[in-house]
């Protein structure tokens, strides 16, 4: 339902743009980060009813938490009003967003920005290998390095260590076409 409204909401405000850069916008404001931001705002956090346990931790304050609420009282609005109602309710929510929409270029994480970098260039892709994973099951930490080009980074996954590999490698070569100038 959300992804579906949202979809539609930035296909109508950026008719213009490509097909990808329509999808990162709509990424960006479905993410859990958006949406625990909006839950936030509107104090959704202070109406959960949770055990103690997670009322000890901070539960009604926990990004994953407000996310899935506030997903899940948009799938409540859409089951009680219908289709129109969920429809109001979401692009109200995120309509004020929209303006505050970093450029799709932003938006490219790391890897894909590295990926055109090279690719522009005619340089060959990373090869990214994890070194070792260490830290606790529920607390893992990723050690990965891009091969050919010599970079080291962690992440609390494999996803996040490659990404932040692939920003080190952009910010170094953002460095050296700057000093060659």
């Amino acid at each position: 339902m959300l992804n579906c409204v949202v979809a539609s909401l930035v296909f109508r405000e950026f008719a213009a743009a490509s097909e990808g850069d329509l999808s990162r916008f709509r990424a960006s404001l479905v993410n859990g980060e958006t949406l625990a931001a909006i839950a936030a705002e509107i104090a959704l956090g202070d109406q959960l009813r949770l055990g103690s346990g997670e009322l000890k931790s901070g539960g009604f304050r926990r990004k994953s938490i407000l996310a899935d609420t506030l997903e899940a009282l948009f799938g409540a609005i859409y089951l009680d009003g219908g289709f129109a109602a969920a429809t109001a309710v979401i692009e109200r929510v995120m309509l004020r967003r929209l303006d505050k929409l970093p450029s799709a270029a932003e938006l490219k994480d790391p890897k894909t920005r590295l990926q055109e970098l090279l690719q522009a260039r005619g340089l060959p892709l990373p090869n990214y290998a994890v070194e070792s994973i260490g830290g606790e099951a529920h607390n893992q930490m990723f050690h990965v390095d891009a091969l050919e080009l010599k970079a080291t980074a962690s992440g609390a996954s494999r996803r996040r260590a490659e990404q932040a590999a692939a920003l080190l490698l952009l910010l170094d070569a953002c460095t050296r076409l700057h000093e060659s100038r």
